[in-house]
């Protein structure tokens, strides 16, 4: 878990590359209906504009305080020149628009009166890029994805991506950098190798070909599409039924809906995958990242128009114990029950390592990882100083146990931190009773501390292969050397 406070978006970089369109809102009134045809008469109040199609995603990235490199396609008209104008005003923006003479802006205008949308009118002329905008793309993004953490393919099916290009793209960022693909179309193929795929499901069922009516053929068609396509990870939103995780081998994972109350759904799924790639690009996991981007959702479709959502919002939004402040992580073990509880509302997998910690090292840091990598939920048991004194004598800790904890609750990777006084957590795992126990491999499963409890309980024990050559005992005696 990262926190917001802590936690800075404004580090992270994210390369936006889409289809990018002017969104114009046009508000009135409707008080009678035209005498020369049955529809209603719009007595305009007031228009404005707004980015939109993949420049919404890096509005929304810019919203949340990261840093955006944008790159669109227009054409020589007005409505490109707004469009421009519109990005040049974003803050922590860098944005390259190819001008294309043969092109024409997209531009989609929605009527609205009393609240409703009467109409949306679409002006565009969906055509392929030219092969010299596919070459200067592939330029830029050469130049640009050394400099970034996350690369956003914002596909509306509008032109800018070629197969070719798609391809390219793709294999230029593979291994560099986490690669978010929001699809269109009936083929796939072109996103092979990318690392999270962000379907709807209408845009599941047009790809797949089926009407996906249960949840299980919604998993069948999902994995076998994963496995097609070489794909890490995919996120199906399924509007007012949350999202569901697609996340390697593991089970997935379905995320309800977070929405109070729905205004407006435009713009909901570039919020999606504006908030999973400023997530990912600032070192979230992915789990954490795909509950920010649904809570981020729930926030922008109570908003008219197309709207985003800011850092400060989505902090707001978060169920009590999400993005705690680092003190605030450090918990009673009656403050970390009731929080466990929370936890368990929400369907989250709570994982639960210990240890001394008094020099936080490389050894601890892998098992801290392999840990948090088991689960949505770390909560760390953590020796007290009493405690390790008792076990390791009175010249320890070196750190008293408010450093140490403190030190590991900054951690993004941990969710909680409970000081014990015992010679082990065994106590502590008896009130907590976690999913999953997580213990060096210089131990056996019948050796770690409420093994028997958690197994008990349809739990898992989980040994970590230890880093040879790091521990607290030995840096201690290099010191004193």
């Amino acid at each position: 878990m990262v926190s917001l406070s802590a936690f800075d978006f404004s580090h992270a970089t994210v390369l936006c590359i889409g289809d990018v369109m002017l969104d114009r809102f046009v508000y009135g009134q409707v008080e009678r209906i035209s005498p020369e045809s049955p529809v209603p008469v719009l007595r305009m109040n007031r228009d404005f504009t707004v980015i939109g199609g993949a420049g919404n995603v890096a509005r929304n990235i810019s919203s949340l305080n990261a840093n955006v490199i944008f790159i669109g396609v227009i054409g020589n008209d007005n409505a490109g020149s707004i469009l421009k104008n519109h990005l040049d005003a974003l803050p922590n923006t860098q944005s390259t628009l190819i001008v294309e003479p043969n092109r024409q802006t997209i531009q989609k205008t929605r009527f609205i009166a009393q609240g409703q949308q009467l109409l949306r009118l679409d002006e565009e002329t969906p055509i392929p890029c030219a092969l010299a905008t596919e070459q200067k793309i592939l330029e830029l993004c050469e130049r640009y994805i050394p400099k970034s953490q996350a690369l956003v393919l914002s596909d509306y099916n509008k032109g800018i991506f070629s197969k070719d290009l798609c391809e390219q793209l793709i294999k230029l960022a593979h291994g560099r950098l986490p690669i978010i693909v929001d699809p269109k179309g009936r083929n796939y193929q072109q996103y092979k190798g990318a690392t999270v795929l962000t379907p709807n499901l209408k845009e599941l069922v047009d790809v797949s070909g089926k009407a996906l009516k249960t949840q299980a053929e919604i998993i069948e068609v999902t994995q076998a599409l994963q496995k097609e396509l070489k794909i890490e990870s995919i996120l199906i939103t399924q509007g007012s039924q949350g999202m569901t995780l697609f996340e390697g081998e593991k089970e997935p994972k379905h995320i309800p809906t977070q929405a109070r109350e729905v205004y407006d759904v435009s713009g909901a799924g570039d919020t999606v995958v504006a908030t999973l790639a400023t997530s990912l690009a600032s070192g979230v996991r992915l789990g954490e990242a795909c509950r920010l981007a649904n809570a981020a959702a729930g926030i922008v479709v109570g908003k008219v128009g197309t709207a985003t959502v800011s850092a400060a919002e989505l902090e707001k939004a978060m169920d009590h114990g999400q993005f705690l402040h680092t003190d605030q992580k450090v918990l009673t073990r009656e403050q970390a029950f009731e929080l466990l509880k929370d936890w368990r509302r929400q369907g989250l997998k709570v994982g639960f390592t210990n240890g001394c910690f008094d020099l936080l090292h490389l050894g601890h840091l892998h098992i801290l990882q392999e840990a948090a990598a088991a689960c949505d939920k770390l909560i760390i048991g953590l020796n007290s100083d009493v405690s390790v004194k008792i076990i390791k004598g009175d010249s320890r800790p070196i750190q008293n146990q408010e450093t140490r904890a403190q030190i590991l609750a900054a951690l993004g990777m941990i969710d909680a931190v409970v000081l014990f006084d015992e010679d082990t957590p065994y106590n502590l795992i008896s009130a907590l009773l976690p999913d999953v126990l997580v213990k060096g491999a210089d131990y056996t499963v019948d050796q770690v501390a409420g093994a028997d409890i958690v197994q008990a309980k349809g739990g898992e024990v989980l040994l970590v292969t230890l880093k040879q050559g790091h521990s607290t005992t030995s840096t201690v005696e290099r010191m004193s050397a």
